[in-house]
C-alpha cells in the first residue's frame, strides 16, 4: 500500500477516524531530510501494509493541522492510535531505523 496524503480538509477522516494507526509525515518540498526519507517511508509502507497507514501532509500547503499540533521542526513523524497522537520522532533517519521505531509503536 502506497502513502497517502492528506490535506487540513481530509484530515478528521483519514486520521483521527481511521480504524487502524496512521503514521503522519509532516513534511515540506523544500526541506531536503523530508525528500531522503520519503523513499524509505514508501517502502516501509508497502512493507507494513494494512498493520498501519503511512500518510504525508505538506506543511506548506496544509497550515491548521501544523499549527494545531505545534509543527516546528520537520521532517515530524507522528503516530496516531484511535485520534490520538501517541508517538512522534523528528528528523531523518535511516530506513531500519524508522521501519524500527514504527514497528515497536505499532
Amino acid at each position: 500500500m502506497a502513502t497517502v496524503n492528506v490535506t487540513d480538509d481530509s484530515w478528521k477522516t483519514d486520521v483521527l477516524e481511521s480504524d487502524k494507526p496512521v503514521l503522519v509525515d509532516f513534511w515540506a518540498d523544500w526541506c531536503g531530510p523530508c525528500k531522503m526519507i520519503a523513499p524509505a517511508l514508501e517502502e516501509i509502507s508497502e512493507e507494513l501494509g494494512d498493520a498501519v497507514t503511512i500518510a504525508k501532509m505538506d506543511i506548506m500547503e496544509n497550515t491548521g493541522v501544523p499549527a494545531d499540533m505545534g509543527v516546528q521542526s520537520i521532517p515530524l513523524m507522528v503516530l496516531f492510535k484511535n485520534g490520538e497522537a501517541v508517538a512522534r520522532k523528528v528528523g531523518a533517519a535511516p530506513k531500519s531505523q524508522l521501519k524500527e521505531w514504527l514497528e515497536s509503536e505499532i
